[in-house]
C-alpha cells in the first residue's frame, strides 16, 4: 500500500477531513472508508472496488474513470459528484443521494443496486435497459457491458470498443457502428436496421433472430464465422453494392464478401 493511502486511511480513523484533497490515482480498494470526509476530494481514476464507503461525503468529488466495481455506498452522499465513466458493476447504492449526480457514460449491471425510485436508466448511465438514444458513445471502452434491452437507437458509436459485449434485445435502428469491436458480442433479437457497419469487426459475434432489413453500410464489415448467420440474412448482406462487399477491412484485412462466404 502507498504511503499516501496509508495516510488517508489514518486520517479517516482519526476522523479527520479530506476536503479537497488530491487523491487522483489512489488505490484504496477493498478498504474501510465509512464515514470518511471527502467532500469535493479530487478521485480520479481511483481505484475503489470492494471499498466500504458507507455514510461517506463524497458530495462535489471528481470520481471520473474510478473503479467502483462492488464498491458499498450504502447512505453515501455522492450529491453533484463527477462519475463519468465510473465502473458501477455489482455496486450497492442503497439509500445513496445521488441529487445532481453526474453519471454519463458510466458503466452498471444487472447486481448493481440503485436508491428507490432513481430514474438510473435515463441518467446517461450504461447498463441494462438503459436509455441511450443518440448518446455519443464514441471510441468508448465497453468491453463485457451489459446493454441487454438497451436503447441506442441512433447512438453515436464508430470505433467503440464493445468485444463481448450483451447487447441482446437492444435497440440499435440507425445507431452509428463505423468501425466498431464488435468481436464476440452477443447480439441476439437486437434490432439493427438502418444501422452503419462500415470497418465493425463482427468476427464471431452472434446475430441469432437479429432484426434488419438493411444498413446504412457493410463496406469493410468482417463476418468472418458469425453466429445465427441465416441464408436469409446472408443474402440481405450479399445484396448491398459490390464496391462495399470488395471493401477490406483495415484491421483484419479480410473483405467483406470473403468474410461471407461458407
Amino acid at each position: 500500500m502507498s504511503k499516501l493511502a496509508q495516510e488517508v486511511l489514518a486520517a479517516i480513523k482519526s476522523g479527520l477531513s479530506l476536503n479537497k484533497k488530491d487523491l487522483y490515482q489512489i488505490n484504496l480498494s477493498g478498504c474501510d472508508l465509512q464515514k470518511a470526509d471527502l467532500q469535493e476530494a479530487t478521485l480520479i481514476r481511483a481505484n475503489l472496488c470492494l471499498a466500504n464507503l458507507s455514510e461517506a461525503n463524497l458530495s462535489g468529488s471528481d470520481l471520473r474513470s474510478s473503479d467502483l466495481r462492488k464498491a458499498i455506498l450504502k447512505r453515501t452522499n455522492l450529491q453533484g459528484a463527477y462519475l463519468y465513466r465510473v465502473d458501477l458493476s455489482g455496486a450497492d447504492l442503497s439509500k445513496a443521494n445521488l441529487t445532481e449526480v453526474k453519471l454519463q457514460g458510466a458503466r452498471y449491471d444487472s447486481e448493481t443496486i440503485f436508491p428507490e425510485n432513481f430514474a438510473y436508466k435515463s441518467s446517461g448511465a450504461i447498463g441494462p435497459s438503459a436509455s441511450l438514444n443518440g448518446a455519443p458513445l464514441n471510441t468508448g471502452n465497453l468491453k463485457d457491458a451489459d446493454l441487454q434491452n438497451a436503447n441506442l437507437m441512433g447512438a453515436y458509436l464508430g470505433g467503440a470498443d464493445l468485444t463481448g459485449a450483451n447487447l441482446a434485445g437492444a435497440r440499435l435502428v440507425q445507431a452509428d457502428l463505423r468501425k466498431a469491436i464488435l468481436t464476440g458480442a452477443y447480439l441476439q433479437k437486437t434490432r439493427l436496421n438502418g444501422a452503419n457497419l462500415a470497418g465493425v469487426d463482427l468476427r464471431a459475434a452472434d446475430l441469432t433472430d437479429a432484426d434488419f432489413e438493411r444498413f446504412e453500410s457493410i463496406a469493410g464489415a468482417d463476418f468472418t464465422n458469425v453466429q445465427g448467420l441465416t441464408d436469409e440474412m446472408r443474402s440481405r448482406l450479399l445484396s448491398h453494392p459490390q464496391q462495399e462487399l470488395e471493401t477490406l477491412n483495415q484491421f483484419t484485412l479480410k473483405t467483406t464478401l470473403a468474410s461471407l462466404s461458407k
